[in-house]
């Protein structure tokens, strides 16, 4: 059963709309989120997803909705990842924490077109030449063994190849002009650090999402549960990240969790021919890995941070 083509306009729109809305809020508070406001839109953004799984329920079933639920939770999952790169990234610019907000929000923006384009062409791909899931399975291998045993550091940001070529091509201001992406000086148009930001969280988004599409295939290859799960994962992330922003010392399991998921997903796929696995399982076995994750990385963090509230 295809999905209408004003399903997926309707859809498209009220993420706009939203993403509208979400911008316009933080302009009237004039300030940064607080935890709690922070948790309380991510709370809310799950809980539209949730709806929106309702509605798929009833318009495609419960196979298609248990489909973009695993696949929600699974790009969800990795978006955590997202979040921790975006922490360098803001403190490799010195991004003032107002203007972290609006990066974030247009950098959901890329993301969305970004992504859509990805996932349309992984789709023709998959039809035509059904051998690109296997493709999928041994590079979703591939990167979740890098995470486990590839060398730990903090990227450098500043010998990137878009570093080097916004110096190299593009005139940049020495300092912010307030949440502007760019500022006109001495008569000429120049981007702000904050704009540089931004096409790096745009460049890294995109890496990110040659490894998370790819997963969500390996759970369907119904390009609407695909876009729509991916799509709804990332909507939440701008207030996700104010939320564990504070806490990214916490999740000192993290990569491993993700690895051992993609892991999991990679084999899932390359194993298709011979057995399947059903998607409840599939579902359960993602929650499962990232619930030790969590529990194990705060059980190991705890007494250290306890002690650092002694101090």
């Amino acid at each position: 059963m295809s999905t209408s083509i004003w399903f997926w306009l309707a859809f498209t729109a009220g993420v706009f709309i939203a993403l509208t809305i979400d911008l316009a809020q933080f302009k009237h508070r004039g300030r940064e989120l607080s935890m709690r406001a922070a948790t309380q839109r991510t709370a809310i953004w799950i809980v539209l997803s949730l709806l929106f799984n309702l509605l798929v329920w009833k318009l495609r079933g419960p196979d298609k909705a248990l489909e973009f639920l695993t696949g929600y939770v699974i790009e969800y999952s990795l978006s955590v990842d997202n979040i921790f790169v975006f922490v360098l990234i803001f403190a490799y610019f010195k991004v003032p924490p107002m203007a972290q907000h609006r990066a974030l929000v247009w950098g959901i923006v890329g993301a969305l077109v970004m992504r859509g384009i990805m996932i349309l062409l992984g789709v023709t791909l998959v039809s035509r030449f059904h051998f690109i899931l296997y493709i999928f399975g041994i590079f979703l291998v591939v990167t979740a063994i890098r995470m486990l045993f590839g060398r730990a550091g903090e990227p450098d940001f500043g010998k990137s190849l878009v570093m080097r070529f916004c110096r190299n091509w593009i005139p940049i201001t020495p300092e912010f002009y307030g949440e502007d992406f760019r500022a006109r000086v001495n008569n000429r148009w120049m981007l702000t650090p904050l704009g540089v930001a931004l096409i790096v969280i745009d460049v890294m988004d995109l890496v990110f999402a040659v490894d998370s599409i790819p997963a969500v295939f390996a759970i369907t290859q119904d390009s609407f549960i695909v876009y729509t799960s991916n799509i709804c994962a990332i909507m939440g992330l701008r207030s996700l990240y104010f939320v564990l922003a504070r806490l990214m010392n916490r999740f000192v399991y993290l990569k491993t969790g993700l690895a051992f998921v993609l892991a999991f997903v990679g084999l899932k796929m390359l194993a298709a021919k011979y057995f399947s696995v059903p998607t409840p399982i599939s579902l359960g076995v993602v929650v499962l890995i990232l619930a030790i994750t969590v529990v194990v990385s705060i059980m190991t963090t705890q007494n250290r941070v306890a002690t650092e509230d002694r101090k």
